[in-house]
């Protein structure tokens, strides 16, 4: 059976894109008969994130990284994020000549930038040396490959993302979904300064505006739109029944690389307004029928009530969680066929620490 350790900072309780593209690629992976081991904050004592005590950083020492490898013998690692954990099993993968691979889920240089006077030169640098060192990079879209290539990254491979349309799905609308009149304008996803929410909350827009999330910029925003219905964090069916009642769905950011929350709201048949951005521009492109994308964000959202929620879903179902995670682990095959091959690669491994197939 074939062995993937796969090292990652973001993990449960934390909701995000991240997090839930792990979670769904390990379902599809375990039904291919690939053996999936996770190394997650949950294994190690943590200390919230400054900024934003949601995320935490895992307090972890090479050692017990050390311990945990040897325990899982992997015959294949990947890593997922760039933190305390991704840095000591990137620093173990290189010392024990273990080919590996890295995905770039999050714009982490736009992300710091906006929280601490950091220059994005400095942050890129870092990004670009963690990520070449290993045998690929796995990007979501076209827009951020291009994007990631002019920062001088190298072995990038392409990671698309799924949608679980058995739990998304069109539903019949309420005349007034939580007691607001319609038009029902809605974002989901973590209620942070990167995601650019002011953007749509200022907005004079015709029915009601909704988010559905938490985060650190949760208490701010609502102090500051007394007007927005806030839900707090939904999961599930809840979230699901939600995405369906929204007449457009809004997705503001600027610095996302994909949009998971685009496809799920698509297939609950719900048309999409966004900026022309990297994530919407590689998703409704070439489908102004599903969504409106514009520099104006409102007349974007105007535009949207037009569109067909018929063509929303259809295009959602283009995304399976099964084609994705086949995509990944041809990735994981070939990136380390590749290294493999390489003189770095041929110095055997101690024989505790060989790989099992």
């Amino acid at each position: 059976m074939t062995r993937i350790t796969i090292v990652s900072d973001a993990w449960y309780p934390q909701v995000n894109g991240v997090v839930r593209s792990i979670e769904n690629t390990n379902r599809e992976l375990e039904r291919m008969g690939v053996e999936v081991a996770m190394i997650t904050p949950a294994d190690f004592r943590s200390l919230p994130c400054p900024t934003y005590p949601e995320i935490r950083l895992s307090v972890a020492l090479p050692g017990q990284i050390a311990a945990v490898m040897e325990q899982h013998q992997p015959a294949y690692v990947h890593i997922a994020t760039e933190g305390p954990l991704g840095m000591l099993a990137r620093r173990w993968c290189l010392r024990h000549h273990m080919p590996f691979t890295t995905s770039y889920h999050t714009r982490f240089p736009e992300y710091v930038a906006a929280r601490f006077p950091i220059p994005q030169s400095w942050l890129y640098a870092y990004m670009r040396w963690f990520h070449n060192a290993g045998g690929a990079c796995m990007v979501a879209t076209q827009s951020l490959e291009t994007d990631l290539l002019s920062h001088g990254f190298r072995n990038l491979k392409r990671w698309s993302r799924g949608i679980d349309a058995t739990l998304f799905h069109p539903r019949p609308q309420t005349p007034a979904p939580l007691g607001l009149p319609r038009p029902l304008f809605m974002t989901v996803g973590r209620v942070a300064v990167e995601k650019n929410l002011d953007a749509f909350l200022s907005l004079d827009l015709p029915g009601s505006r909704v988010v559905v999330g938490d985060g650190p910029a949760r208490a701010d925003l609502q102090a500051a739109y007394p007007g927005v219905h806030f839900t707090g964090a939904k999961f599930g069916e809840e979230l699901a029944a939600l995405y369906a009642e929204a007449d457009v769905f809004v997705f503001p950011s600027k610095t996302d690389t994909f949009g998971n929350t685009i496809i799920e709201s698509l297939a609950s048949g719900v048309p999409v307004a966004a900026f022309p951005v990297m994530g919407p521009v590689d998703i409704l492109g070439d489908h102004p029928q599903a969504g409106a994308l514009g520099d104006d964000l409102r007349a974007a959202c105007l535009a949207a009530l037009d569109c067909s929620r018929e063509a929303a879903r259809a295009l959602a179902l283009t995304y399976s969680w099964e084609a994705a995670s086949r995509q990944f682990l041809d990735n994981v095959l070939e990136a380390n066929k590749a290294r493999a091959s390489t003189r770095f690669f041929r110095i055997p491994l101690p024989a505790r620490l060989k790989p099992r197939a």
